[in-house]
């Protein structure tokens, strides 16, 4: 694996499921420790537009964003969640390239749920250095209600109901399939289930991590 700067396998890693808070403890965990973090979510929808439509046309396809019915109405969750995990592994070399270009002093903390356990596993000398985070179906419920860019979804769709329905459904799933990765490479997984908050579940993954950061 190409990595001109050992960015790669030096950094720490945190994956998992949609509504788990990756990005608020790593967040935290940039204060507290100075670490540089690459969030995956921003990187995605923003810097790697380009390179999904240039893919989209390389493979015969339109340019434009599919039908947001045929996305999120018209697709189960089953499918939605075969079709996330076919993207996460496409969009997977693109927060690589992102990761490469990175040279800093302190250690490099990437969070997302597109980095997912199988694919980040290949690039660690150990399992330690990824921790997957996925919130219990309670919390989950509760992220949904107090979260307003969780309670629909953001595209206009002819069936909002049926949408959020299927997102949610999709969401669980793709949870459960990092719990089971994670669980089969030994990586560890913290469920949150709301009784510890933010700084509390920052401290478990500053534990964790502690051998890997800078004294």
């Amino acid at each position: 694996m190409w990595d001109p700067f050992g960015t790669l396998r030096r950094a720490l890693w945190i994956g998992g499921g949609q509504w788990a808070g990756k990005s608020t403890v790593a967040r935290l965990l940039a204060v507290r420790h100075g670490l540089t973090v690459y969030h995956y979510d921003f990187h995605d929808a923003r810097a790697h537009d380009d390179r999904r439509v240039a893919r989209r046309v390389r493979l015969g396809r339109s340019p434009e964003p599919p039908d947001p019915d045929d996305a999120w109405v018209r697709t189960t969750p089953e499918e939605m969640a075969a079709r996330s995990l076919d993207d996460f592994a496409v969009r997977f070399e693109w927060v690589l390239d992102d990761l490469r270009a990175l040279v800093s002093g302190r250690p490099v903390l990437a969070e997302g749920w597109g980095l997912r356990p199988d694919l980040v596993a290949p690039l660690l000398p150990e399992p330690s250095r990824m921790i997957v985070m996925v919130p219990t179906d309670a919390f989950r419920k509760r992220q949904l209600d107090v979260l307003p860019r969780a309670r629909s979804v953001s595209h206009r769709v002819s069936d909002p109901e049926r949408a959020q329905r299927n997102r949610v459904e999709r969401d669980r799933l793709l949870a459960a399939d990092a719990v089971r990765a994670a669980r089969r490479l030994g990586m560890r997984v913290i469920e949150v289930d709301g009784s510890l908050d933010a700084e509390g579940i920052a401290d478990l993954v500053t534990d964790h991590f502690r051998p890997h950061l800078s004294p």
